[in-house]
């Protein structure tokens, strides 16, 4: 199925990879296939640019969605972030956060499970996509506040909520 920018057509189905190729080409977001099972795009966010991946496992029929803010964690910092993801990660209805063990990388992961032929709709590829820039905008300060600011978990996520309820 080929969509060009601005042709993209809600009834239409893809395969996984190729309909987030599509969303990203249509928003002008620089992507890559990085192989027949993923993409990758970056995509700017409120505080940083993000590098969202798109993982497709045609055998469980599940596409991981993968957003990285390009946030490391240092390992004197990892017990505090530790804690501040799973208070965070109590506040998510969709995916979670987490810290790579190689490297000490920030990722939010959230799979979906796609239907018996394993295609992507459009409006669900733009909410997967919006969500996991929606969720990693909203958290950025808290891990900014704890790996930066000194602040406790406890803090850090508060006023990370405070902040961002007062942005319109």
């Amino acid at each position: 199925m080929e969509i060009r920018r601005g042709t993209m057509d809600e009834s239409d189905d893809a395969a996984p990879v190729e309909m987030l190729a599509a969303l990203f080409d249509a928003h002008g977001w620089p992507c890559e296939f990085v192989n027949d099972d993923e993409v990758c795009a970056e995509i700017p966010g409120s505080w940083t640019t993000y590098q969202l991946r798109g993982v497709w496992r045609p055998e469980d029929r599940v596409l991981q969605m993968l957003c990285l803010p390009d946030v490391r964690v240092p390992e004197a910092k990892r017990r505090v972030a530790y804690e501040l993801l799973a208070l965070i990660n109590e506040q998510l209805w969709l995916g979670h956060f987490d810290i790579w063990s190689q490297g000490g990388v920030l990722v939010y992961r959230h799979g979906l499970m796609l239907g018996d032929d394993g295609m992507l709709g459009l409006s669900v590829a733009q909410a997967a996509v919006e969500n996991a820039i929606s969720e990693c905008d909203r958290f950025y300060p808290a891990f900014q506040f704890v790996l930066w600011g000194d602040k406790n978990p406890r803090e850090a996520l508060d006023a990370a909520l405070v902040d961002a309820a007062g942005e319109a």
